[in-house]
């Protein structure tokens, strides 16, 4: 009977995975025939019936990574901000194009593009109205760009050509547009062939804050769902939020309860139809793409399509220890999967 990769890479049995063309060893205790008690307890909340989560041992070198999801949740970057003649605020960033490798779980390497190094690249934040100039230097060797979801000329829709903003290597581009429609989108490698582009790493976030700022929150996150395809056979191995599968789980984020989370969630993921975003023991508001101030449902899980977004609001009524993961099994088992840890 023919064993699919993904049970094989659960089964923790020494397993390999192919990174390029050449072998990949895949650690004996990746996946341990004995998992932690502590997803055990968490699933407990769902009911009498425990569903413990799988969990990797050991931890991924954040510093030789270069980025560290937990504190890429709060890291929103506003980039080199001046006022020009006519009074329009600018906000001026560079980014580099940049061949990587980056440690997915412990022992298991991935050939990434990255924007500056990091996995979903930076999460660029204006205002509505402002004007946002982006230097793209293309580092690699192949031809790059970024397409911003948004309003904006087609000369920098980063598409069709050099016209357009696609970037040969040893190149680079500069985008300018005014910032418009005010909510929350993506920007993302729009280069052929643009599946591999984007599972290989070439997206991030991009919030258009309202003229009007939106009441304040205790706590805002940043949270970029995607996945791995460690042999690049167009079909994923691992899946997570912010670059590294199950870091939430290993590092849960602290609240309070009674706090305002508003929480910025994104699907960037290639080879799978849908992801979600399931919050354990209680229910968001959720407003999709953030372009309005009214959330259109009240519900504990949401799915999104590829490139589709949205804001979730919630607070915490008790105290606890609380899952949020993907509601698919699959995702969930092979790294998408955290907690939040509130305290009175």
């Amino acid at each position: 009977m023919a064993v699919s990769r993904r049970t094989f890479l659960r089964a923790g049995l020494g397993g390999a995975g192919v990174l390029g063309a050449a072998a990949l060893a895949i650690p004996d205790s990746l996946y341990p025939a004995a998992l932690p008690q502590r997803g055990s307890e968490l699933h407990t909340l769902h009911g009498d019936m425990a569903h413990p989560m799988p969990a990797v041992v050991g931890e991924v070198n954040h510093v030789r990574n270069g980025f560290n999801p937990t504190e890429m949740l709060t890291d929103f970057d506003g980039g080199m901000v001046t006022t020009m003649a006519n009074g329009q605020v600018l906000h001026e960033y560079t980014f580099r194009v940049e061949n990587k490798t980056i440690e997915v779980v412990p022992g298991v390497e991935f050939a990434a593009w990255t924007y500056n190094g990091r996995i979903p690249g930076p999460t660029i934040r204006v205002r509505e109205g402002d004007r946002v100039r982006l230097t793209l230097l293309n580092t690699g060797d192949h031809p790059h760009s970024i397409h911003f979801h948004g309003i904006h000329p087609g000369l920098v829709d980063g598409v069709f050509d050099a016209r357009s903003g696609v970037v040969a290597p040893g190149k680079q581009h500069v985008y300018e547009f005014d910032a418009e429609p005010f909510g929350f989108h993506l920007y993302h490698c729009h280069t052929a062939p643009l599946a591999k582009h984007i599972s290989k790493g070439l997206y991030g976030a991009f919030i258009i804050d309202p003229k009007a700022a939106r009441p304040r929150a205790d706590h805002e996150l940043i949270m970029v769902m995607s996945g791995y395809d460690v042999d690049f056979d167009g079909a994923n191995d691992f899946y997570q939020v912010n670059g590294i599968p199950f870091h939430y789980d290993k590092h849960p984020i602290r609240l309070k309860v009674g706090e305002l989370v508003r929480l910025y969630l994104a699907n960037t993921l290639e080879y799978d139809q849908t992801n979600s975003f399931h919050l354990h023991a209680n229910f968001f508001h959720y407003y999709p793409t953030g372009t309005g101030l009214t959330p259109t449902e009240f519900t504990d899980t949401v799915a999104q399509m590829q490139g589709q977004r949205g804001i979730l609001e919630f607070s915490f009524k008790h105290p606890g220890r609380y899952m949020f993961h993907a509601h698919k099994t699959e995702f969930a088992e092979l790294g998408w999967t955290g907690i939040f840890e509130v305290d009175a």
